[in-house]
């Protein structure tokens, strides 16, 4: 998107607002209206052709919608990408993006600190397709990822900023790892948005988000989107990633059709059209009118977040906060690399006292929500070890640093003051806690 002749690029702002729409050639409404409707009628047998061979036109919904497109557009220039494929929900996002590179016997590395539905779609899915995967235990480790890459490996995989534990990506230490083995970094950036940070402009291929989260920003619609960076040279690799430069049925590749975004095409037309996870043009309206606001909402959600977390750190009933925007952050370096407008809205805080001390804080706040999302308007908290993290083992959280103190804050736009009052009165309820940390039942804290 330009605004003037000499090819300008318009500020984050500007876009969030202006890319990938222009008013309706029917009506000339200057918001893209819903088009809700199964399928389109073809003008002649000509048009129908064109349709199914992507020349032009819409078929189905299900392979594409003016909505969509859209709301693809928009997405794709502002995370700086050559295409984007909207799907129905953040999980199908992830599960696409990385169905389109690995098959039966690949393998896949990832970060062990990923959220937790996307670590059961790798063992508990994946697994049944033949994929197996091998997470790194430290995702600042690069030498980690190098040792777990195989001759089988197929991808990478993280995010940008960690859930609940707000642990930052070296996205260009790793994306170089990759690259060096021929392989393409995914990166879900769910929790940053392309506002923080734009994971494609340090070296990632392939960005994946929640767009049910920040980009929407009121949990009202789920969404998914799969960004294709346009600079992974698939044909180069091709003993690896064969999918992209076979001939089909016409004698060409996906590389040959599409250049720069074959993945996306193949993406788009083998596994998110095959598979169906289709993005309602309702919600696809609703997230466009949410990511109107992105940036607005962004530099206050993280603004918000740090003060919330800089009293909570002096707090006597708090063991520990997980925020990289804090100077004692071991991510605080990697943050003022990679996010320097904001640490964002989610992090972990631990609690003296373990389990009844957690329960004390979540049942207690009043202007905080008790919910499993994140990324709203409203602050939300959550209790990871018997929810998001139940299913794992007590050892298994202990290495993820979730044990039974822990609480996941996902800070939303009030106001700061009425969020540390609230906090502030729920940890009045919290027991106190004897110099190893067990709560202290018999009188609670002054």
């Amino acid at each position: 998107m330009t605004i003037n002749a000499a090819g300008a690029t318009p500020a984050f702002a500007t876009r969030q607002v202006h890319a990938g729409q222009s008013p309706d050639p029917a009506t000339g409404a200057r918001i893209t209206p819903v088009y809700l409707s199964a399928g389109f009628v073809f003008d002649d047998l000509e048009a129908a052709k064109a349709a199914f061979e992507g020349r032009g036109g819409y078929s189905y919904t299900r392979v594409g919608n003016p909505t969509l497109t859209s709301l693809e557009r928009k997405l794709a220039d502002l995370e700086g990408g050559v295409d984007a494929v909207v799907v129905a929900s953040g999980q199908a996002a992830v599960a696409d993006a990385l169905l389109a590179i690995l098959r039966d016997g690949d393998h896949l590395v990832a970060a062990r600190s990923i959220y937790s539905g996307s670590r059961s779609l790798f063992v508990e899915v994946f697994a049944r397709f033949g994929i197996a995967v091998t997470f790194v235990d430290d995702s600042s480790g690069l030498d980690a990822w190098r040792e777990a890459i195989r001759p089988e490996t197929r991808a990478l995989f993280a995010e940008s900023i960690s859930n609940p534990r707000n642990e930052v990506l070296d996205v260009r230490g790793v994306a170089d790892i990759a690259h060096a083995h021929g392989l393409p970094l995914v990166v879900d950036s769910t929790l940053a948005t392309p506002y923080l940070v734009r994971p494609l402009d340090h070296g990632a291929d392939i960005v994946v988000h929640s767009t049910s989260k920040f980009i929407t920003g009121n949990g009202s619609a789920l969404g998914g989107v799969i960004v294709d960076g346009g600079r992974f040279p698939w044909a180069d690799h091709a003993d690896l990633h064969p999918q992209f430069s076979t001939p089909g049925a016409a004698g060409t590749t996906f590389v040959d059709r599409n250049g720069p975004a074959a993945y996306a095409q193949y993406t788009r037309d083998v596994i998110v059209q095959r598979l169906g996870p289709t993005l309602s043009p309702s919600n696809a309206f609703v997230v466009q009118q949410g990511l109107e606001t992105l940036s607005l909402r962004m530099e206050r959600h993280s603004q918000t977040a740090l003060a919330v977390a800089r009293w909570l750190e002096t707090h006597p009933a708090v063991d520990r906060v997980d925020y990289s925007g804090l100077d004692s952050s071991p991510y605080h370096a990697l943050a003022d690399e990679y996010l320097p407008r904001g640490a964002g809205s989610v992090f972990a805080v631990r609690l003296h006292g373990g389990l009844e001390a957690a329960r004390a804080l979540h049942d207690n706040v009043a202007v905080i929500s008790r919910m499993t999302h994140l990324g709203d308007v409203r602050s939300l908290v959550l209790h990871p070890a018997t929810t998001t993290h139940g299913s794992l083992t007590a050892d298994e959280r202990d290495a993820l640093g979730i044990d039974d103190g822990v609480l996941r804050l996902s800070i939303g736009l009030e106001d700061a003051a009425d969020i540390i009052a609230d906090l502030e009165q729920a940890l009045e309820h919290v027991p106190a806690a004897d110099s190893t940390g067990r709560a202290v039942f018999a009188g609670a804290r002054a």
